[in-house]
């Protein structure tokens, strides 16, 4: 269940910003001490991974109150990029330099063992640490074009692009993938010995996401196609 190593975009890792960052789990702070055989240190499984989902959970931190925020995202090359409204005092926070921790969970499958204690999910996991820094002009605009076929293929060149007042009113926020740990959990139940015998369904059922069938705006006013995808 644990995704090919190739991913979208940008994919090849030849990261075009900043010096190559260490090896994914390479600090203490990102050492996983939990089930550390699940910890996977190869960088093209954490650009998989990235490269899989859309959305993500930003974790900050406000005086004495932490917050995650669900944001979506792309990666590009070694930076993960998010955006925002001006009017957010969690973004404003973040583009100012706070330091930050994004999560990325794909749930791949229920692992379905002869005891509760067994139970489980077959996942794929990365978290990354580090602090954000707002992008502008020609790169922000960019970054937007990048998030947008990242999530809505082929549409930005059929799409009213971004006003001056919407730019405005926008954060781009670009987070160096320099600091991060992935965990893969994957395989069948890991019963022990003497539940093996118990008369009860054993295995995996797989989790997938896929597309519905496409709804139309009630106000189309065109015949025209749904996306293909």
């Amino acid at each position: 269940m644990v995704a090919p190593l190739t991913g979208g975009p940008g994919s090849d890792g030849a990261g075009t910003h900043g010096s190559r960052p260490a090896p994914v789990g390479g600090t203490d702070r990102t050492r996983v001490r939990r089930l550390p055989d699940l910890a996977v240190h190869e960088r093209p499984t954490l650009h998989a991974v990235l490269d899989a989902g859309r959305v993500g959970h930003l974790a900050i931190a406000d005086h004495d109150q932490p917050y995650a925020l669900p944001v979506a995202y792309t990666r590009d090359g070694e930076r993960v990029l998010v955006h925002g409204s001006t009017g957010s005092r969690l973004f404003r926070h973040l583009a100012a330099g706070a330091p930050a921790c994004l999560t990325v969970t794909l749930l791949d499958g229920l692992v379905l063992a002869r005891s509760a204690f067994e139970s489980s999910m077959n996942y794929r996991c990365a978290m990354v640490l580090g602090r954000l820094t707002a992008l502008d002009g020609p790169e922000k605009l960019a970054a937007l074009e990048r998030l947008s076929e990242r999530l809505l293929p082929g549409r930005w060149a059929q799409i009213r692009p971004p006003s001056t007042k919407e730019l405005a009113a926008t954060l781009v926020l670009s987070l160096p993938l320099a600091e991060c740990s992935v965990k893969v959990s994957a395989g069948p139940p890991d019963d022990p010995e003497d539940d093996l015998d118990r008369p009860v369904w054993a295995g995996v059922v797989p989790v997938v996401e896929a597309y519905g069938t496409p709804q139309p705006d009630p106000r189309l006013r065109h015949d025209l196609p749904p996306p293909e995808w």
